[in-house]
């Protein structure tokens, strides 16, 4: 799919401000609200725009650690990386998930209320025969930067 100028800015403004009014998104990159609607649609129909979020703050909830996590699989066959990630998507303290190359194979991100609940988790991983060979843990002590912008000048012509 072909986008110009309009449908990045149709981006730009919707990754700020994902709760914008269809109305004031028009307006804001100056098209009618007709061919912006039609403009959207075609950027969600695309998979271009895959949903809309809100950033929440989990301090003003209650305690809770990040922990990101890198793993490495004992067998590198495709149903090893299939049982993995199937087992990933039903823990819903995994709040993402990559695959990676290079000398690990994925990187998790595990939201979890303290460093306990944490290590049950991995505990029920390992127990559960998924397939980790090796795991390393990162916790975060602070957040540095989140929720920018794509790049998006990487794209545009």
């Amino acid at each position: 799919m072909r986008l110009d100028q309009r449908d990045f800015e149709i981006l730009r403004v919707l990754s700020r401000e994902g709760r914008i009014t269809k109305a004031a998104l028009a307006e804001k990159v100056g098209l009618s609200p007709t061919p912006c609607w039609e403009r959207l649609a075609r950027l969600e129909k695309a998979g271009i725009i895959e949903g809309y979020r809100a950033e929440v703050n989990l301090r003003k909830l209650g305690p809770s650690v990040t922990v990101f996590m890198v793993v490495e699989l004992s067998d590198h066959t495709a149903a090893a990386f299939r049982t993995f990630e199937a087992a990933i998507h039903k823990k819903p303290e995994v709040v993402g998930c990559w695959a990676l190359g290079g000398g690990f194979d994925y990187l998790l991100e595990v939201i979890s209320s303290d460093v306990e609940a944490y290590q049950a988790l991995v505990d029920a991983m390992l127990e559960a025969r998924i397939g980790v060979s090796r795991y390393y843990s990162y916790i975060v002590t602070k957040r540095v930067k989140s929720g920018t912008l794509p790049p998006f000048a990487l794209f545009e012509g």
